[in-house]
């Protein structure tokens, strides 16, 4: 297939011609040939961008926000009657299983919708003041903004940044990562099917050292959010400076999941393996240090590497198949040196770390058991499938060991005592943490990280003050 990239709403060919192949992981064979931006179209959708909010008078900055809500609306239809389309795409272009693509579709649909209902009711406030008059706060929104989304989940993290931007007015520029593009361009023709004024729409597909630099560094640029990696993300943060452009950043993590011996130990050891191997690993919010109380470890383990065995991998079209192929061979490299580091460092490996035979990049899941937290296998991000595992013998030697990393976003406790989890859960330095299961993430919620993994909330209504200016206005009572 052929792809061409979205500037103002419509398909067109890259400004200099120039296009790029998209490679299937499951079979590392030729997928797509895609328009391949540069410096020239991210000028194009800037000027088309900033023409279209004119500095907050344009069409769709002045729409009611009730109307915006119905565009929304419209969209979250549009993915759903698309579904089989867009979980295709996801599952071929970026391995993802057939179910967990299906599901991803789902969860942008319901993303539009949260944001749908969202937009009319994000607002200001009127403050009583000292003098005589009304003291008014307005939020409006901030302009062209830049969603820079990464491989791992190109069409999920795409939902999250777009609906509340979308929902609070401003046109957007969606840069996908070069080895994922499909869907966002899909995603761009659902936009403006649905209703979304054509000239705040674009999608550059592209090399992200030409494409996010000269859109992070233009100063019609408003607002920058950038999901991906840390030294990226540092890198945004000091390019935006020069015109001081509004930044989100949500970036790497190393989560940890606190397993305690008074936990559901069977429940925990059975459910945590996709906590960690979902997506193949490939998962800022993947739990890949696992911390288990010494008493429970070996029966811990015992388990975890049992239900680790049973997890299908294969074929990402088939329905079967719970864990597809990583997306890259430079990401299975990186996983394999990895465990080599681990067990060159003392760590013992259980299970997997294996390449099967046949196409695509396949890895199959490793269990490392036996880690220490000073090994570069516990306190570096892999973005592969493999699970270190770390003993413990007390809660204050497990909230050490959590919150001795560089990174904060994510993270799991096991625990059947109420007074332990809220003890702990208020002592772990992460942004999202879920008490007794895996899941991070919930649209309705805000989520981000600490330390190096980010600066910013994405989701809930938290992101759509990330997409507004704060106005304050005083009507004086005096004549």
């Amino acid at each position: 297939m052929t792809e061409q990239l979205i500037i103002a709403g419509t398909r067109r060919d890259a400004a200099e011609g120039a296009t790029f192949t998209v490679i299937e992981p499951a079979t590392g064979q030729p997928l797509a040939e895609v328009a391949k931006a540069s410096a020239v179209d991210v000028d194009l959708a800037l000027a088309a961008a900033h023409k279209a909010f004119d500095d907050g008078r344009g069409p769709w900055a002045r729409t009611n926000a009730t109307e915006r809500g119905r565009v929304l609306h419209k969209v979250a239809e549009l993915l759903r009657e698309r579904e089989d389309l867009f979980a295709t795409a996801e599952a071929r272009g970026a391995g993802h299983p057939m179910g967990d693509a299906r599901w991803e579709v789902g969860a942008g649909a319901g993303t539009f919708e949260y944001y749908a209902g969202a937009a009319n009711k994000h607002f200001g406030t009127v403050i009583p003041v000292q003098d005589a008059g009304i003291d008014m706060v307005l939020r409006e929104p901030v302009g062209p903004v830049g969603l820079i989304v990464p491989w791992n989940f190109p069409l999920l993290i795409a939902c999250w940044k777009l609906a509340p931007a979308l929902a609070c007015g401003n046109p957007v520029i969606l840069k996908p990562a070069s080895l994922t593009p499909l869907t966002a361009l899909l995603l761009g023709d659902v936009l403006v099917d649905a209703g979304v004024p054509a000239e705040n729409v674009h999608v550059l597909p592209g090399p992200g050292g030409i494409i996010g630099d000269a859109l992070v560094a233009d100063g019609r640029t408003a607002k920058v959010s950038f999901t991906g990696e840390t030294t990226t993300g540092a890198s945004i943060l000091k390019s935006s400076a020069d015109h001081i452009a509004r930044v989100s950043l949500e970036l790497g993590g190393k989560s940890a999941a606190v397993v305690f011996a008074d936990g559901n130990i069977s429940k925990a050891a059975r459910d945590l393996p996709m906590s960690v191997f979902g997506n193949a690993g490939q998962d800022c919010c993947a739990r890949s240090r696992i911390l288990v109380e010494r008493p429970v470890y070996d029966e811990f383990l015992e388990i975890f590497e049992a239900a680790t065995r049973a997890i299908k991998v294969g074929d990402p079209l088939s329905d079967e198949t719970e864990m597809g192929p990583m997306i890259s061979e430079g990401q299975r490299k990186t996983s394999l040196d990895y465990i080599g580091i681990g067990t060159g460092e003392g760590a013992r490996l259980v299970s997997g770390g294996d390449v099967p035979e046949g196409d695509g990049f396949y890895l199959s899941p490793a269990v490392v058991a036996d880690v220490t937290n000073d090994m570069r296998i516990a306190r570096e991000e892999i973005f592969g499938p493999v699970a270190s595992i770390l003993p413990f013998d007390s809660e204050d030697e497990a909230i050490r060991i959590s919150n001795d990393s560089d990174y904060g976003l994510s993270g799991s406790l096991w625990t059947g005592s109420a007074t332990r989890a809220i003890r702990v859960a208020k002592s772990l330095r992460t942004g999202t943490l879920s008490v007794n299961t895996n899941k991070s993430v919930r649209y309705e919620a805000p989520f981000g990280g600490y330390k190096k993994s980010g600066l910013g909330r994405e989701l809930g209504m938290q992101a759509m003050d990330a997409y507004t200016e704060i106005k304050n206005v005083f009507f004086s009572e005096e004549d």
